[in-house]
């Protein structure tokens, strides 16, 4: 990697800095160079009529309402002086922050809002390269989809796991551990001095969920996609090797800018050898996102990754389809084995080498040529790492064989929805039940634990009408309780179809993502109670076993449903929404290919 300690720019480009972006803004000597330099150095960042220093956005997500970002913010410092020894300006700005944990009715209806964010601000600023700081589960797709339509070059840097707590003599994670003991109040296995202690166990400290949820799932996917720096994603929280990390991402940064401005040949030299393009649409070639694919399997990450890596697939025009999660995943070993699909923990992951190691263990599963951000290969990268330990599992000996996800099709799902099967229960991954439906969240949580309920361990639990366009925003509603009286004797599985998410830290056997959704006409909106439903995910099948002239029928009885929302956000959002298998994404964001992906840039002048 070039760097410049002194902060001036690397030598041998001295004419190459006539493409940098941000000359148009700030290179001259008229009114409008003059007003755009005074901008940013009365914001204390430095720059001349030269313009020759990169100017590198810093996309700062951290917020009082999303504890999982807000150790970001010790961040910010280390990023920028890393841009500072790379030789170019670093330039903090602030970005929406999508938290789990408060926002409603689910963070994924502003993920899009975010990209639309983050790409407007590099359209309408001068910035030559970008600093993603981001943590929290939608925080790190939202702005990565951003970044690739703006197509600048892009570090994404993440801020951990939170640190892990004890409950009863006992490690247990975020999410998972409060999952499944909820249950056990439900049960009345678990009193309230028990529940609130555990409120206090789990009120351990800052950063994201320190299982295999979203938030960490999306980390190792930006790492292996090529966004990161090597070895990053799964840094816990106030470790100090993440400001370490920061730093390079900063110089990073520059040296991807740098490495996109042709050098300019001494006089009588030879002609000048290419340079890499480093930026997004480039990195995130089809081999990336394969391998992004086999590292999912391999984690037993989220299903929500499946929706967001469809999305920045979506971003550079290369085809997604839904069927390739199975397809890709059938030979590759679950290793991480990190909850909710393993025991252990997020620290134990990075214990174990983290993403390097387990990249070494997938090589032969693996493009190898993948480029990366760093100027490194995705085989050179796994060539480097320490063999695995702990909780990364070698090849040999794997938590499970046949990768973590199923997809299945058929008569309920006729465009397909997706399971995680490295969470489910194995006997339910072939079943026949009646169904049990409940028509929206609020219908769930008023029905679910009635005692006059008919419902048996062998019946489906359907939740409709809770997809993109649903709710709007398709919140992570899909792991639909077992109902109190089954849980008191002695159920903890069940099979349950939806058109909703269900948290990365979740698990069960639960068909996600069902595809239509019941709001835009999807057969999951016929379903009624005591109706047959057959899912075989080893077959990839998924069928509601009535007849289509009684579906017919029952479609021609459906009262018209208005819109939720009359306006703002939610209204556009529902109105341009694409259904999960296209990664929930909006119609008038995505590359339809290749060829039509090019960031616009704007006219400069006086404002």
């Amino acid at each position: 990697m070039t760097s410049g300690a002194s902060g001036q720019p690397p030598a041998g480009r001295p004419g190459g800095r006539a493409q940098l972006r941000s000359r148009a803004w700030l290179a001259g000597d008229d009114e409008v160079a003059v007003l755009h330099r005074v901008a940013l150095n009365s914001a204390g960042v430095r720059v001349d009529r030269a313009a020759a220093r990169p100017v590198i956005g810093i996309a700062n997500s951290a917020s009082e309402l999303n504890p999982c970002n807000l150790p970001l913010r010790d961040l910010v410092g280390p990023v920028r002086r890393g841009i500072e020894a790379g030789g170019g300006a670093g330039v903090e700005f602030p970005s929406i922050s999508l938290g789990e944990d408060l926002m409603k009715p689910s963070a994924m209806l502003y993920r899009n809002l975010l990209a639309i964010e983050i790409e407007e601000m590099i359209r309408a600023n001068p910035l030559d390269g970008l600093v993603i700081l981001a943590n929290c589960d939608k925080s790190v797709p939202g702005a990565l989809m951003g970044a690739i339509s703006a197509n600048i070059p892009t570090v994404l840097v993440t801020g951990g796991a939170r640190p892990v707590a004890s409950f009863r003599g006992e490690r247990i994670g975020s999410g998972t551990a409060l999952w499944r003991l909820w249950d056990q109040r439900r049960a009345g296995r678990l009193d309230d001095a028990g529940w609130h202690e555990l409120e206090r166990c789990l009120s351990c400290g800052l950063g994201a969920c320190n299982t295999m949820g979203t938030a960490s799932t999306m980390a190792v996917l930006g790492e292996v996609l090529g966004l990161m720096v090597p070895g990053s994603a799964s840094i816990p929280a106030g470790d100090p090797r993440s400001a370490q990390a920061a730093h390079q991402a900063g110089e990073l940064a520059v040296a991807a800018v740098l490495a996109g401005v042709p050098p300019v040949a001494a006089p009588g030299a030879g002609p000048v050898a290419a340079q890499p393009d480093l930026r997004p649409q480039a990195i995130l070639t089809p081999g990336a996102f394969r391998n992004a694919v086999v590292a999912l399997h391999a984690i037993g990450g989220s299903t929500n990754a499946v929706i967001h890596l469809a999305a920045l697939a979506g971003r550079t025009g290369v085809p997604f389809p839904i069927d390739d999660i199975a397809r890709l995943g059938a030979d590759v070993p679950v290793l991480a084995d990190i909850e909710p699909s393993g025991a252990g923990l997020m620290p134990d992951f990075d214990a174990a080498g983290g993403v390097p190691s387990l990249l070494r263990e997938l090589s032969a599963l693996l493009d190898l040529n993948a480029p990366t951000v760093s100027g490194q290969t995705i085989g050179q990268i796994a060539a480097a790492a320490g063999p695995v330990t702990g909780a990364i599992r070698p090849a040999t000996a794997p938590l499970r064989a046949g990768g973590a996800f199923g997809v299945v099709r058929g008569s309920l799902a006729p465009d397909g929805a997706i399971i995680k099967t490295s969470a489910a229960t194995p006997g339910l991954i072939r079943h026949r039940g009646p169904a049990v439906v409940f028509r929206g969240y609020q219908d769930m949580l008023a029905r679910i634990d009635d005692p006059g309920l008919a419902v048996t361990a062998d019946s489906v639990l359907v939740l409709a009408g809770c997809g993109p366009v649903g709710v709007p925003g398709m919140p992570e509603w899909g792991m639909i309780p077992i109902p109190a009286r089954l849980v008191r004797a002695g159920v903890t599985d069940m099979v349950r179809v939806t058109d909703a998410r269900m948290s990365g830290t979740s698990f069960g056997t639960v068909v996600l993502h069902v595809a239509p959704e019941a709001a835009v006409g999807g057969p999951l909106g016929l379903v009624r109670d005591g109706d047959l439903i057959s899912v075989d995910v080893l077959a990839g099948s998924l069928e509601l076993e009535v007849r289509q002239s009684e579906l017919d029928e029952r479609r021609a009885a459906l009262a018209p449903r208005p819109p939720a929302h009359l306006r703002g956000w939610p209204a556009l959002y529902a109105s341009h929404v694409l259904q999960a298998p296209d990664g929930c994404d909006l119609d008038f964001l995505r590359a339809p290919d290749p060829a039509h992906r090019t960031f616009v840039e704007p006219v400069v002048g006086r404002s």
